[in-house]
């Protein structure tokens, strides 16, 4: 798959948001330690239109109108006095979408849904860490020999996650198709929504996860070359491997938690990491309806809170699986309002000091009802959606699970799981998912202490 890009056009809001220069603040959840990344990922789409449209001359112009409603989307991050990240938004800004074109078919590379990852990062752009603070949403429309094509984006996630991100496409896609009604009027109002307390204070569990640790950086430890590897999960496996933790415990476990558990059991032995240190689990919760008051249905703001479990490595492979993903279980209860302002406010105490969960971190997401399939420029909904990040959640080896590619019909019983890891474990891994798929659940792997 080769890939050339053709051009890069400047998109810039349909009609002019604003009429003078200004800086909007961004909420301390925008400005946490591990959202400093550029997050990188695509969708795809088949072609069968027949009416000629341009898919460049098409999205390009829903952008256009959309970037009206959310124009920082094309503003720039610099950081402010306090050393946090802000937001300057001057007139005739604009943002970067790139037209490529790429010499093969989407169905000859199944699209999308198993790709060689090396290929796919021509999809999608690569700013350099400079370039996304002055261009912190980058875009890129690649048109392939059958008419398909895929919509690659790099966003800061001080910007936005996923949802707000969603939102914004949501967006684009239904003034592409002539939806005239806007579902969501964004709501930008961060730094307060989502500020400090006065006085600020830390009363939630949040300082037994996250610790001190200045000029730490997650996403620059040595632990080699990094793989990218998909895995399919099956329902019948899951199901099996579910009936047997609920016989061993008698607990309703969910698939996040029972998968999750295995997946970062795996994960941790095939790394070898010494027994005696701490790994953690970290996955995000949505806070947009826990907070005390809920946020307006239009913020796009990073509206998530990382929730962790954590265990020592010993123990994680020793246990009993149905315990480590119990104790995925009960990591959930800590999400409150309390919990997310007292992660505001040690953000408000503590920011120059260095917030970390440290070394140890495994990064989980769940991508599989995350409302991508709505996004529709006239063609459908995206055959794949597709992360192509390694730095997220505090964590260089993240692991997503994903839904099959909607063309993919021999594999609707199940979904897959996109997994990053050290090169050096990546075998002993492998073997561990084989396991799973040849449903070897032995008593000794699930119940050690039998």
């Amino acid at each position: 798959m080769k890939v050339q890009v053709l051009e890069t056009t400047l998109i810039r809001p349909s009609t002019a948001p604003f009429t003078h220069d200004h800086t909007l603040p961004l909420s301390h959840l925008d400005n946490d330690h591990s959202l400093n990344v550029t997050f990188r990922y695509l969708r795809a789409y088949v072609n069968s239109d027949t009416t000629g449209r341009d898919p460049f001359q098409v999205i390009s112009s829903a952008i256009s109108a959309a970037l009206h409603h959310y124009y920082p989307l094309a503003g720039s991050l610099r950081r402010s006095s306090n050393g946090r990240y802000e937001l300057f938004c001057e007139l005739d800004q604009s943002l970067p979408l790139v037209s490529a074109s790429v010499d093969c078919t989407l169905e000859s590379v199944n699209h999308l849904d198993d790709p060689d990852m090396n290929s796919a990062e021509q999809l999608v752009p690569d700013p350099s860490p400079e370039d996304t603070l002055v261009n912190p949403c980058t875009l890129q429309l690649t048109v392939f020999k059958c008419g398909g094509f895929t919509l690659g984006a790099a966003i800061h996630n001080a910007l936005c996650d996923g949802l707000g991100a969603t939102q914004f496409f949501c967006m684009a896609a239904d003034i592409a198709r002539g939806v005239d009604k806007v579902k969501y009027q964004p709501v930008w109002d961060r730094s307060t929504l989502l500020g400090p307390r006065n006085p600020p204070k830390v009363e939630a569990p949040v300082p037994e996860f996250l610790s001190l640790e200045k000029g730490f950086n997650p996403y620059k430890q040595d632990i080699g070359h990094v793989e990218r590897e998909c895995f399919y999960v099956e329902d019948e496996c899951l199901d099996q491997l579910k009936a047997l933790l609920f016989e061993q415990s008698g607990l309703g476990l969910t698939t996040f938690e029972i998968l999750g558990a295995y997946i970062w059991r795996a994960k941790v032995k095939a790394s070898k990491i010494p027994g005696e240190e701490t790994v953690k689990f970290s996955y995000l919760m949505n806070i947009r309806k826990v907070v005390k008051p809920a946020l307006p249905a239009g913020y796009w703001g990073n509206g998530c809170v990382a929730m962790y479990a954590k265990v020592s490595a010993k123990d994680l492979i020793e246990q009993p699986l149905w315990k480590t993903a119990e104790l995925i279980k009960k990591s959930k209860s800590n999400a409150s309002d309390e919990y997310v302002r007292s992660f505001i406010d040690l953000q408000e105490l503590h920011y120059e000091d260095g917030i970390t969960a440290g070394k140890g971190v495994s990064g989980f997401t769940d991508w599989r009802h995350l409302g991508h399939s709505a996004v529709d420029f006239g063609w459908g909904g995206p055959m794949t959606v597709l992360p192509l990040s390694t730095n997220f959640l505090g964590s260089m080896e993240p692991c997503f699970f994903l839904p099959y590619a909607s063309s993919n019909t021999g594999k609707n019983k199940g979904f897959k799981v996109l997994v990053s890891l050290r090169e050096s474990a990546i075998a002993d891994f492998r073997e561990e998912m084989e396991k799973f798929s040849r449903k070897e659940f032995s008593n000794f792997e699930l119940f050690p202490d039998i």
